[in-house]
C-alpha cells in the first residue's frame, strides 16, 4: 500500500459515510417529492418518511425545508447539465452543440422525467443560478457569439428568452405529447433569434442527434 497516497487521501469514516448517505437519501426524496407534485404542501415529516430517516435527523443536514428544495433542485439541474455535456461536448459547432441540447430536453423527459419535471417546476428561479444549467448555457452562447454563430449583444438577456422557451416546451409537453420533431423545430426557431439565417438554421437544427447517455 502507499503510504503517501493514504496519508493525502483518507478514506472518510463511518460516520461521514453514513452522513452522506442520509443527506443523498433526503435530496433524492426531495427531488421526488418536487418532481411529482412540486413540494409545496409537503411537511418536513413526509419529506423524513419518503427518506427513511427520523424526523430528528432531518435538521442534522438541512435547517428548512426550502434549503433542502433549493439542494435537491440544484442536484437534479447538476445532474442534467452533465448528461447534456457528455452528449454533446464534442461538438465543434456552437450553434449545433445549441441545438443539440435544446432537441435532447425532450428526449430527457422521456428517459429522465424527474430531472425535466423538476427543471419545468422549478427551473425558473434557477436560469441565473451560478451553478447547474444557467452557466452551462452561458457558456454556449458565449461561445457562438465569439465565433461568430451567434448575434447577440448581451448573452445574459438572451439567456432569459431561451430558458423561458425550453420550460414552456416542457410544460406544453405535459397537455400535449411532443415529438423529436417538435424539439428540432424549437432548436431552429431559437437559432433564427440568435441571428442564424433561415436555412443556415434549419440545417443545422436537423443534423444527427448525439446519443445521450441512459
Amino acid at each position: 500500500m502507499d503510504a503517501s497516497r493514504t496519508a493525502s487521501s483518507p478514506k472518510p469514516d463511518r460516520f461521514e459515510r453514513r452522513r452522506t448517505r442520509t443527506r443523498r437519501a433526503l435530496i433524492g426524496a426531495a427531488r421526488q417529492i418536487l418532481a411529482e407534485q412540486g413540494g409545496a404542501a409537503v411537511s418536513i415529516q413526509q419529506i423524513a418518511e419518503q427518506a427513511d430517516v427520523g424526523f430528528g435527523t432531518f435538521y442534522n443536514h438541512f435547517e428548512t425545508k426550502d434549503a433542502l428544495f433549493d439542494a435537491a433542485v440544484a442536484d437534479a439541474l447538476e445532474e442534467y447539465g452533465q448528461l447534456l455535456d457528455a452528449a454533446t461536448g464534442d461538438v465543434a459547432d456552437p450553434a449545433e452543440r445549441f441545438a443539440a441540447n435544446i432537441r435532447l430536453t425532450l428526449v430527457l423527459a422521456a428517459t429522465h422525467p424527474e430531472i425535466t419535471g423538476i427543471l419545468r417546476l422549478r427551473g425558473m428561479q434557477h436560469i441565473h443560478a451560478s451553478d447547474g444549467l444557467g452557466p452551462r448555457a452561458l457558456r454556449d452562447l458565449e461561445h457562438g457569439r465569439a465565433a461568430g454563430r451567434f448575434r447577440i449583444d448581451d448573452p445574459v438577456l438572451v439567456l432569459s428568452a431561451i430558458g423561458g422557451a425550453v420550460l414552456g416546451l416542457l410544460e406544453l409537453h405535459t397537455v400535449k405529447r411532443l415529438d423529436e420533431g417538435d424539439g428540432t423545430r424549437m432548436a431552429e426557431l431559437l437559432l433564427r433569434m440568435l441571428g442564424l439565417p433561415d436555412e443556415d438554421a434549419h440545417e443545422v437544427a436537423t443534423r444527427p442527434l448525439p446519443a445521450l447517455d441512459q
